[in-house]
């Protein structure tokens, strides 16, 4: 890699002028033999032959071309590494820098970890707005990667002085060649140290055109070019980007290992709920004081009018996550009468709400605890506030009512959002000991039979 935003015809003179002895732009000419070895690998012939018409494109200065042809050849081999530095590199050429970054990181995920794909990967991150990224993928590297391109990547990521150390280091080691000078020259520029990056820029330029030189960096060191730094670097014209195509994103394209994984995960999902039986057998309530337990502890709601018309109005799933639904805490009749209104509480505006008395966190994890299983949606409201009348541990929590279809019936799920793991583990153990059922599960893992949100409410 080599400092040179010269115009491309500089690059394109006769070995007759040599004796100018102008500086040649190194990555560029490494991304090009990376387009043209990319696809080394084996992969199907499909691929090979996306490969191959990509390469024809590069070559032909036809980007739009090799971008599509490159993208062909990564959705036929998806966890090839050399097919996504291909497309990696492909858009580089293209001026695509955040779909460049995002496949040229999967393509080091795959195992490419060659110097030419990680120096473009980091120059990419940097064009992409994400010099932090670029700087931890150069150190993380640094040992692999030739240090004239070391140091000119970490001085265009904002660590100039690191630059200008590692290049002056590798010039006194008897790497004194234009590359290295060059390159030291432009982070002296980076630098703001105009003077050293004059003296250093003429030992390789024209007299005549140093001025030239200076003057154009000049330009590109100010913060606002960030991108156009690195197009210039590599001879590249920005273009709108909309990002890697999403049927591409290598998260898309799981490897056999991972596929196996998900499936002992997705098994160990439905051992979880065949331990709780999840949804049995619907049972009617045997006990007129067990229904009226219920009605007692629900607080006075249209919905909750039908539990005081006797027992076989109840229709809560027996053996489900709640094995019963009476409350563990029952009071007499005439204690939940005289038993004034709770006050509403309010609940701190903070990203996390912390119960001191149980070590309870809400609205900040991604776990909710199902709490129970109903037929309708007016039986699941108010069972959730006979939960919180059992519980009030879930103070806080958020409601979520979840319809599931299980062999054909229609389910209303009960659940308490917004705890951390650890959190959500230690409510269950609390529902548990009161003699209910729970399950804690991951919200962005519904569970099997899931087939809407209904309410998703946080609790007031």
């Amino acid at each position: 890699m080599t400092a040179q935003p010269a115009p491309m015809k500089e690059r394109q003179m006769s070995t007759t002028m040599t004796n100018k002895r102008y500086v040649s732009l190194a990555l560029g000419t490494a991304l090009t033999t990376l387009a043209l070895a990319g696809c080394s690998a084996k992969v199907a012939p499909p691929a090979t032959a996306s490969a191959a018409a990509a390469q024809t494109a590069i070559a032909k200065g036809k980007t739009s071309a090799a971008v599509e042809f490159a993208e062909a050849a990564v959705l036929a081999a998806p966890r090839d590494a050399a097919g996504r530095a291909l497309l990696g590199a492909t858009y580089v050429k293209a001026g695509r820098f955040v779909s460049a970054a995002t496949t040229l990181g999967e393509a080091i995920e795959l195992g490419d970890t060659s110097p030419r794909t990680i120096v473009t990967y980091a120059l990419a991150q940097i064009a992409a707005g994400q010099p932090n990224d670029a700087l931890v993928t150069l150190d993380r590297w640094e040992a692999a990667l030739d240090p004239a391109d070391f140091g000119l990547a970490v001085a265009l990521a904002g660590r100039p002085q690191q630059g200008v150390h590692v290049l002056g280091n590798a010039l006194r080691d008897g790497h004194n060649n234009v590359k290295v000078r060059q390159n030291l020259a432009y982070a002296f520029a980076l630098m703001g140290d105009w003077q050293s990056a004059r003296l250093m820029a003429a030992q390789d330029v024209p007299a005549d055109k140093v001025g030239d030189r200076l003057g154009h960096w000049a330009q590109m060191v100010l913060p606002e070019m960030f991108q156009q730094r690195v197009a210039d670097l590599l001879g590249t014209t920005l273009a709108v980007d909309p990002g890697q195509p999403t049927h591409l994103a290598l998260a898309n394209h799981p490897s056999h290992e991972m596929m196996v994984a998900e499936a002992a995960n997705a098994s160990e999902y439905a051992t979880a709920l065949a331990a709780v039986s999840e949804l049995p057998a619907v049972e009617p309530v045997s006990s007129t004081e067990e229904a009226t337990s219920f009605a007692q502890a629900a607080d006075p709601a249209p919905e909750a009018e039908a539990y005081r018309n006797g027992p076989a109005l109840v229709r809560f799933v027996t053996n489900e996550f709640v094995q019963s639904v009476p409350a563990a805490r029952s009071e007499p009749p005439q204690a939940v009468a005289q038993r004034p209104a709770p006050q509403p509480q309010r609940v701190a505006a903070a990203p996390e709400h912390a119960r001191a008395e149980t070590g309870f966190v809400m609205k900040s994890g991604g776990y909710r605890v199902q709490l129970g299983s109903y037929f309708s949606m007016s039986d699941a409201q108010a069972a959730w506030k006979l939960f919180l009348k059992r519980h009030p541990e879930l103070e806080g929590a958020e409601k979520v009512i979840t319809k599931a279809n299980v062999k054909g019936k229609m389910y209303y799920r009960v659940a308490a959002g917004g705890f951390a793991q650890s959190s959500a583990q230690r409510m269950c153990s609390m529902v548990k000991q009161g003699g209910g059922g729970c399950l804690a599960y991951a919200a962005n893992r519904p569970l099997p039979g899931t087939i809407e949100t209904e309410t998703r409410v946080a609790r007031r």
